[in-house]
């Protein structure tokens, strides 16, 4: 068996685990011109990822995955909090309160680290994922974020095999600057994320491949598209 990662359009990403663990990383489901999946087929959840707080993101649908399906929630403590007021059971957030940036968790033997982005958030602060699946496999999700210097120590401590990294531009990397800090990681694999939503965005990963002169391997994927790793 081996980990897969499904791109649901948007930021809004899903890993299983080889032993069957499943997680949705912003998951904007409802509304998302992108995703090909609605609620109902979403049955099977362990854990819920956010990295900020815009609509886009956070959404509306996370209260009702976490009742149907139990999942835990990891999201900052201002985020949580407002997550609680919109019906989420305080025992689905994880520590009942959140996590922030630098800290890490650990939940079904996945290992969850919160990292900073370069971003805006309504409450609290922007932030991405680096996360080690069971066997040590590690996937980084940048979340909304603009390139800094701190992703080249993320690819010295951590030995990404997979970054999801968004390439849209205008509220987050562009292509040149994702290309660039491609280099900074080393992953073994790029997933670009966060374009063709919207009209003002990046329609297409072409410039971002084009830029991406590495060895790393870009896989360029259709929305609802499951690969591999």
């Amino acid at each position: 068996m081996t980990h897969k990662v499904k791109w649901l359009g948007h930021a809004t990403c899903q890993i299983t685990t080889e032993k069957g663990k499943v997680m949705l990383i912003d998951p904007w489901i409802t509304d998302n011109p992108n995703c090909p999946v609605g609620l109902k087929d979403i049955n099977n959840l362990d854990i819920i990822m956010v990295t900020h707080d815009h609509f886009d993101h956070v959404g509306t649908d996370i209260p009702e995955l976490v009742k149907t399906t139990g999942a835990t929630v990891i999201a900052q403590p201002e985020i949580a909090s407002k997550l609680k007021e919109a019906g989420v059971n305080e025992a689905n957030i994880i520590n009942g309160m959140g996590m922030n940036i630098g800290g890490e968790v650990k939940v079904d033997g996945i290992k969850i680290t919160m990292t900073q982005a370069m971003h805006s958030s309504e409450t609290g602060d922007p932030a991405g994922y680096i996360i080690t699946l069971e066997d040590g496999t590690t996937i980084y999700h940048a979340g909304d974020t603009g390139i800094f210097a701190s992703m080249e120590i993320f690819g010295k401590l951590y030995d990404i095999d997979v970054a999801l990294l968004p390439i849209g531009s205008v509220f987050t990397m562009g292509p040149k600057q994702a290309a660039y800090s491609v280099n900074l990681l080393k992953p073994r694999k790029v997933i670009p994320i966060h374009y063709k939503t919207f009209p003002i965005l990046v329609q297409d990963a072409k410039e971002f491949v084009k830029l991406c002169k590495t060895e790393t391997e870009i896989l360029v994927i259709d929305p609802g598209q499951e690969i591999e790793i």
